[in-house]
């Protein structure tokens, strides 16, 4: 089970990537490309300073091209304390993301998502009552006062607070080693959620074997593990995983290097432990971008992450010589991601222009509270 792997049914995938979602007026459908390029400078230009737009890398490119900033979502929240005259931070990105964004937004700033039905399959693999009953159970198990709760930043804010309050932090894929290093000094086991892909893969590269670690299944009575599989761990993985990085297979990577020889395989880390394994190396968006942007001239690289980031990659080391592949050659999408349009971005801007703020992402004052604690916390671990 430690090094097991979860493909999920189609069906588990829609059903968790599910939010509320609200109809686009019929004004803002049909417009052509360039009648709503016009339209949203148009309505920046009456906002100014009291907009920010923040645009995820895994966004469209008609999205990301009206974006002030891009990067992932841990850095793209942070951008919001450069910014504390704006009223207005649209999230173009997931619900977690504007949900972080609030917690670390001022009390005067409003955040918003496009489209309130951006949602995240991952995220929403981990439940606060499933979390709940899962700290119960290790307690009657007696091993809960070993375990130090962290979860991966691409969660629900329910989940920050709840491991906030237990006195455990959040994490990104760039810090994801060092905050291990950090449970480890806290307690003698980590409960790592929601992506198990990430939390194996990043322990293993810190040299912790497989047979450390053990996965909890929520939908199984105690994680579906007896008492001494928990004595034994020192990783207790949260049965959960990115659906667009688990499409990422061994035979992809097989087929790149007979057609590339040459190639140099890069992946995120939230891949199935066995396709980390057939790459060359792994990292953050952030960290690929990095090194692929640093690498010499007339090389080949194969990136396994979402479509998107890896278009517009490519089209950037074109011009230096270098060529860039998405590893799924049928382009891995997140199609969540993929739902906020420029139309909804439309919407939201001449909305405010109006005096009307649609989808206005609030976390409540107990969940910013210890979810903050928990961020904060994230911010002290090098």
């Amino acid at each position: 089970m430690a090094s097991g792997t979860y493909l999920p049914m189609l069906e588990e995938v829609e059903r968790a990537s599910i939010h509320e979602r609200q109809p686009l007026p019929e004004r803002y459908l049909g417009l052509s490309d360039e009648e709503m390029a016009t339209r949203i400078a148009a309505a920046r230009a009456t906002l100014g300073t009291r907009a920010v737009i923040l645009g995820h890398h895994y966004q469209r490119d008609e999205v990301i091209a009206f974006a002030d900033y891009t990067g992932d979502s841990f850095k793209l929240a942070r951008e919001i304390a450069r910014h504390p005259e704006t009223e207005f931070i649209i999230f173009c990105g997931v619900h977690f993301m504007a949900e972080s964004a609030d917690i670390l937004a001022l009390p005067h700033q409003k955040v918003i998502l496009p489209d309130l039905a951006a949602g995240c399959s991952m995220a929403d693999m981990a439940a606060p009552d499933q979390l709940a009953i899962c700290w119960s159970e290790l307690e009657k198990m007696g091993v809960a006062s070993q375990v130090v709760p962290v979860t991966y930043i691409n969660s629900a804010a329910s989940i920050k607070s709840f491991v906030g309050e237990r006195g455990g932090t959040v994490c990104t894929s760039s810090n994801a080693e060092a905050t291990l290093r950090w449970g480890w000094q806290q307690k003698a086991k980590i409960l790592f959620l929601p992506d198990q892909h990430l939390g194996r893969n990043t322990a293993w590269k810190m040299g912790v074997p497989l047979e450390d670690m053990v996965v909890w299944d929520p939908f199984e009575p105690f994680g579906g593990l007896t008492r001494e599989q928990l004595e034994h761990a020192r990783l207790i993985l949260w049965k959960g995983h990115c659906s667009v990085h688990v499409r990422f297979t061994v035979q992809q990577i097989a087929a790149v290097r007979q057609q590339h020889p040459d190639v140099r395989v890069i992946v995120h880390p939230e891949v199935p432990f066995e396709v980390l394994r057939a790459a060359d190396d792994f990292g953050s968006t952030e960290y690929i971008l990095k090194t692929v942007r640093s690498a010499p001239a007339g090389t080949t690289w194969a990136v396994g992450t979402e479509v998107h980031l890896v278009h517009r990659l490519a089209e950037e080391m074109a011009k230096e010589d270098k060529t860039v592949l998405s590893l799924d050659s049928l382009g891995c999408l997140c199609s969540t991601m993929f739902r906020v349009s420029p139309n909804h971005l439309l919407w939201i801007l001449e909305g405010l222009v109006e005096g009307e703020v649609h989808n206005h992402v609030v976390v409540s004052e107990r969940d910013k509270k210890f979810a903050r604690e928990a961020l904060d916390r994230m911010l002290t671990i090098t």
